[in-house]
């Protein structure tokens, strides 16, 4: 038997936890303040949530909106909160940061995954918007840790970047290409089936796991709406 594809989905509280879990999300992305599109949350929100559930969490590790990463006090800040995360029993991290040059920022990236000490992590939608991103796999192809791309193969979502998701999918183990391909960003239900024929085993939702809006809560229904599609 193969094994299932992963659902995850984005969580702000521990209601959002517990309700993305029943719905039968296999991992969960922790952030805050989605208006910025997601930020680092605070330990206590950590503690909160792995006090509630026992699925895989992948924290996110940014400070503000956007995909530079700021100075070094900036840098070092994040340092510090990945290692108060981990001290919490955080062990799965999301991050990625651009330089001005649009490649990955690997003074930025290389300090974080060095605190990360062995921990997996996924390089998120930054490479929607590097200026070429074959060279910004290859650049982080060597860190430790990286075992997921969440991508929408486009800064404008995947409407516009399936082609590219295929194209990448179809490239999967080569130099670069080894960590999964996770798709999110604009994810319909209706890209699945492409996007599942070429292989894509990982799904990321946010929005389509709130049908009222960022204000409400997870709905366990649509994740379990989505866990059916994703496995169908």
């Amino acid at each position: 038997m193969s094994k299932r594809a992963v659902l995850e989905v984005i969580a702000l509280d521990a209601e959002d936890a517990v309700a993305a879990r029943d719905g039968g999300a296999d991992r969960l992305e922790l952030v805050t303040d989605m208006a910025a599109d997601g930020l680092t949350p605070s330990r206590e929100t950590f503690a909160a949530i792995r006090a509630r559930v026992d699925i895989s969490l992948r924290v996110m590790l940014r400070l503000a909106d956007g995909f530079a990463a700021g100075d070094a006090g900036d840098i070092d800040e994040l340092v510090r909160r990945a290692g108060e995360l981990r001290g919490e029993g955080a062990d799965e991290f999301v991050l990625g940061f651009l330089d001005e040059a649009g490649a990955a920022d690997l003074t930025a990236v290389e300090p974080l995954v060095d605190a990360l000490d062995g921990c997996r992590w996924t390089f998120h939608r930054a490479i929607d918007r590097a200026a070429d991103r074959d060279a910004c796999r290859k650049q982080l192809a060597d860190l430790p840790g990286l075992d997921a791309y969440l991508t929408a193969g486009a800064a404008g979502g995947v409407d516009d970047g399936l082609p590219t998701l295929l194209a990448e999918a179809a490239r999967r183990g080569e130099p670069g290409y080894e960590p999964r391909l996770m798709v999110g960003g604009g994810l319909r239900l209706d890209h699945l089936p492409a996007l599942k024929a070429a292989g894509v085993d990982a799904f990321h939702i946010g929005g389509a796991a709130r049908p009222a809006g960022w204000g409400a809560p997870v709905s366990a229904a649509a994740v379990a709406d989505w866990r059916a599609a994703v496995d169908a």
